[in-house]
């Protein structure tokens, strides 16, 4: 096929044209020119912000055979073969496909020997996170004594599940999302370069649908110019997108704020049937309704992209809708936004929450609403009065003052009563914790502290946030046991079968063996462990006292009298005999 793909043919070749990550290049490009790169990079990031291609060209600068200012002229014999793909010394693999054990040790076993014809031998390992436990292992000694001639460049779109012990050897970058702007002026690059007209507004809206991903902007780019090639418009772009225009987001929250349900199902009944997607739909309603918020706060942060979206009755309509009423109906679309993944009637539930946000918000407290309400124009009567009042404050603080200078007592406050927690401290399962103690050792527990980051490390975001405060505190080959400072958190663990799942899974991985967790509150642990020294030691004393019971006490054995004695006793009778020993 003649014919390319928009992101193949326009990849950057040389740093200056990766957009978005400014930073990152400009950092790479003063490495290259002093000469002190590193043995191993980690880039990470969301999909199609640049993280393979920066990749390559980092492989083109470190072998280029004449580099400009630390960037590859991609003329060079070198350049040429790295940019068709035949360099045998630059090596790129995709972790998804080769992720076991051989795979990865036959790259350390390669790795040893001096490259064929370049300067540096690299080896690009795409989608790094899909390698097993044992491939990483193999891998972990290489990064840690690697050769001088060869150069690791990991690359991922999810870090947390690397290891600790490989992440902690490599020069890590994260790629940002690229900005909505910066996708824009990129894509009116390309259309002015081919020399076809557009619209600015299609292209906001292929930049939004993007979602940051330069890469996903031009295969929509070039969907849209294959639904029209003359010219590039706003309404192609939102049929290739499923976007909805601003103007019919804008006449679903009206209708439905002002109770107007019907109206509000007219105008997603339309929308649909325009063939939009209803996932896109709600996510078009998020982001509109941000805006709005936005607008009422803080007009200046919407940028200029987005503006360029915003039809006329933007503004208004952010005066009209009250922020809270913005509030319930995120609230409300986020909720459905979850239920739309596992349902295949996606207009039904889009029904439901149209007829949830048309009904009337419930009513607040007095301290609430007096919180949420705009604070009232004061006229001359309201400034006479706040006057008087504060006078008659002064002359209680007067009054006040005086009576503590005179000695006077002042009545005296009734006892205030003890402050109670809200939170019950949380239960302590004795029975699940003291057959781990009774087998726990030292040993085990520096074993288990030693892997612990491994095992937080393989866990997803809000998961390994809730867990970076725990510790293991005891460990034996029944279970370990792990203590929170919280016991709010212990609860939310508990609840959290997925989270249990993944860390009975996480320790097998490191520990090969099941473990049992049992979780228990930081504060508490020093009175458990106690109580169970007390309780094993009573049990043990009593055992021991059953197996061995004491011998019975001997009566003392009579003393025997001197043969001598006994007959001058028979004699002359024990009366008249007294024994006096010398």
């Amino acid at each position: 096929m003649s014919y390319q793909a928009l992101y193949r043919v326009w990849r950057p070749q040389t740093f200056a044209q990766v957009v978005g990550q400014e930073a990152i290049t400009q950092t790479l490009k003063n490495a290259v020119i002093s000469k002190q790169t590193s043995h191993a990079y980690l880039f990470t990031g969301p999909r199609g912000t640049g993280k393979t291609s920066v990749a390559k060209i980092l492989a083109k600068a470190l072998n280029c055979l004449h580099p400009v200012d630390g960037e590859p002229d991609n003329t060079c014999e070198i350049c040429t073969a790295i940019n068709e793909g035949s360099e045998p010394d630059v090596i790129e693999i995709d972790a998804a496909s080769n992720n076991g054990v051989d795979e990865i040790r036959d790259i350390r076993d390669k790795a040893k020997y001096a490259p064929a014809e370049a300067k540096v031998k690299v080896y690009i390992i795409d989608e790094v996170h899909m390698l097993s436990t044992g491939a990483f292992n193999a891998l972990l000694k290489t990064l840690e004594e690697p050769p001088e001639h060869v150069a690791f460049i990991l690359a991922t779109t999810e870090p947390n599940k690397i290891p600790a012990t490989i992440i902690s050897r490599t020069q890590r970058f994260d790629f940002r999302r690229i900005t909505s702007a910066d996708i824009q002026k990129h894509l009116a690059l390309i259309l002015d370069d081919k020399g076809i007209s557009y619209d600015q507004k299609a292209l906001a809206v292929i930049a939004r649908a993007a979602d940051g991903g330069m890469r996903d902007a031009l295969s929509i780019l070039d969907q849209v110019l294959s639904f029209g090639q003359d010219h590039v418009t706003e309404a192609n772009a939102r049929s290739v997108t499923g976007s909805v225009t601003t103007a019919q987001l804008g006449a679903y929250l009206k209708a439905v704020h002002g109770g107007d349900a019907a109206s509000g199902m007219g105008i997603i009944d339309d929308i649909l049937s325009a063939g939009r997607d209803s996932a896109r739909l709600l996510e078009d309603l998020i982001a509109y309704a941000r805006d709005l918020l936005v607008q009422q706060s803080a007009p200046k942060l919407i940028d200029a992209a987005e503006m360029a979206l915003l039809d006329e009755q933007f503004a208004d309509l952010a005066k009209a809708l009250p922020s809270r009423w913005l509030y319930h109906a995120i609230d409300a679309m986020s909720s459905t936004q979850q239920q739309l993944r596992a349902t295949n009637q996606p207009d039904l539930y889009l029904q439901v929450l149209t007829v949830r946000l048309s009904e009337p918000l419930p009513e607040v407290s007095g301290a609430t609403a007096a919180a949420a309400a705009p604070a009232p124009q004061r006229n001359d009567a309201d400034a006479a009065t706040i006057a008087k009042l504060q006078q008659a404050v002064q002359q209680l603080q007067a009054t006040v003052q005086t009576l503590s200078t005179t000695g006077t007592s002042a009545p005296q406050k009734a006892k205030a009563a003890p402050k109670r927690s809200g939170r019950r401290p949380a239960a302590v399962n004795t029975n699940a914790i003291y057959p781990i103690l009774e087998h726990a050792t030292r040993d085990d527990l520096n074993k288990l502290k030693d892997v612990w980051p491994d095992v937080l490390d393989r866990l997803a975001g809000m998961q390994k946030s809730m867990m970076k405060i725990s510790e293991p505190v005891a460990a034996s080959p029944d279970g370990v046991i792990v203590s929170f400072d919280n016991d709010f958190y212990i609860e939310q663990v508990k609840s959290d079968a997925t989270l249990l799942q993944d860390m009975a899974d996480g320790l097998k991985a490191m520990t090969g063996r099941d473990e049992r967790v049992v979780l228990v509150e930081q504060k508490q642990w020093p009175t458990v462990r106690q109580n169970f020294i007390k309780e094993v030691g009573f049990k043990k004393s009593k055992q021991q006292e059953q197996e061995n019971p004491p011998l019975q006490p001997q009566p003392a054995p009579e003393k025997q009298e001197p043969e001598v004695v006994k007959k001058i006793t028979d004699l002359l009778g024990s009366d008249n005999v007294q024994i006096k020993n010398d």
